[in-house]
């Protein structure tokens, strides 16, 4: 582990600038694979991506590989995805269903807990007495779930996941509430694609409401207007006012958290004009009555990150899973979420714009690997070592501890790095 005392980390982020290193240096990106990712609580996956008993989701935490999966006794685990025998990767296939989980080295097989199941030639052993839960795969020291949204943390210490997620879990209540049968599903595949760039880029870019007008204007009609994001929905996000002339975002509002979390305000409402919608509204209706389904359909927010690894997104309802896979290489996973009970053609259409917004050649994921990727070579350049994070406007500290700005400040930003600051330098999860 890197012996960076705590004085040089707090160097190198000053209250409107952070220095390259913190996206550059690979001893700093290993410590906050200890300090930030083995310490907070990170989002695993979704309860409805492992229904039944036997079911298994594979995924990593930081680097960790772990898997979530649903025991016999209907609850869910997240194990460490290693054999305690000689290390190995037990878990191979991203998802599936199995009774057993067996090592392909030396065929020691565990339960759908992570217990130890059954030990090969076990007379080879005559001096150890094996255990189940000690000698098993082990578990993570804590996870738990928020509306099915499962968290895990690879520390005992610091917060709860209610008190860490604050009040970003009134958003998982929200994004719940607006399916007409009161939950939602992780379903429909999944976009995975890698990016060379720090893990950071990406999570900074979702609360980044500066620059879509120019990485992507080349989506904007002449009129100025962004494609549509939605079935239904006439015209999309207003770029420019006339051409020339960009469309301040500021009125969205950026809203910094603690513990890291940001989100940004919901977007104009559009009106929806496509059958399966009018469809939708009539069975939020018939459930809430006509007052509350205007308020259930009146978004509050729209990117929403969960400080480090996991964002959402409303409009069109969608996870986006960070991580980081060295100093300069990331991965980004996009899962679909099904408003449960809505139409079928609904989630369809919501399949196809996802593919038009999200997949690693549409129309706007494009530019933004594209930037990112620019902006690790750019780091490498002498001269100014400090990148500018000093966009700002009025502000309000709320008694909640959440501060309100406008919505092209980066106060986002330095809000991700005051989280980042308090993991690397405490080493505490606080």
């Amino acid at each position: 582990m890197s012996n960076y005392c705590a004085d040089h980390i707090a160097s190198l982020v000053q209250p409107d600038r952070v220095h390259r290193d913190v996206y550059e240096d690979p001893k700093l990106f290993n410590l906050e694979m200890d300090r930030i990712f083995g310490r907070s609580w990170v989002y695993v996956g979704h309860a409805s991506q492992v229904p039944n008993p036997g079911d298994f989701f594979a995924t990593r935490i930081g680097l960790q590989p772990v898997v979530m999966t649903r025991h016999s006794d209907g609850e869910i685990y997240v194990v460490y995805n290693r054999c305690a025998h000689r290390g190995v990767k037990v878990v191979n296939e991203e998802c599936g269903n199995a009774g057993r989980f067996m090592c392909m080295y030396h065929g020691w097989t565990y339960d759908t807990n992570g217990d130890l199941d059954f030990v090969t030639q076990e007379e080879g052993y005559p001096n150890h007495k094996f255990e189940k839960a000690r000698d098993g795969m082990g578990r993570v020291a804590q996870w738990g779930a928020h509306n099915g949204f499962v968290f895990a943390n690879l520390s005992s210490s610091g917060p709860s996941l209610q008190d860490w997620l604050g009040e970003n879990s009134g958003f998982l209540d929200d994004v719940a509430i607006s399916a007409p049968d009161g939950r939602v599903e992780v379903s429909g595949g999944v976009h995975r694609y890698l990016f060379h760039g720090n893990w950071k880029m990406q999570v900074e870019n979702l609360i980044d409401m500066y620059h879509p007008a120019y990485s992507h204007e080349s989506s904007s009609a002449k009129s100025g207007q962004q494609f549509s994001r939605r079935e239904g929905d006439k015209g999309g996000i207003q770029f420019f006012e006339k051409r020339g002339k960009v469309r301040s975002m500021d009125g969205l509002g950026t809203h910094a958290l603690p513990h890291g979390h940001t989100w940004q305000g919901g977007l104009p409402p559009l009106e929806n004009t496509s059958e399966s919608h009018r469809e939708y509204v009539a069975l939020l209706e018939k459930k809430h009555g006509p007052d509350r389904t205007r308020e259930i359909l009146t978004k509050k927010r729209h990117n929403v990150i969960f400080y480090p690894n996991m964002a959402m997104q409303e409009l069109n309802p969608h996870i986006r899973v960070i991580r980081p896979v060295a100093v300069n290489r990331t991965e980004i996973f996009i899962y679909p979420v099904k408003l449960c009970g809505a139409p079928d053609t609904m989630f369809r259409d919501q399949l196809v714009n996802l593919n038009r917004t999200h997949s690693p050649t549409s129309l706007v994921q494009t530019d933004d690997v594209e930037a990112f990727a620019r902006a690790q070579e750019g780091m490498l350049a002498s001269g100014n070592k400090w990148i500018l994070l000093a966009r700002d406007g009025p502000k309000e500290t709320l008694p909640s501890g959440r501060i309100k700005t406008t919505g092209t400040s980066e106060e986002g930003m330095r809000n991700h790095y005051r989280a980042w600051l308090n993991y690397m330098c405490s080493g505490s999860p606080t």
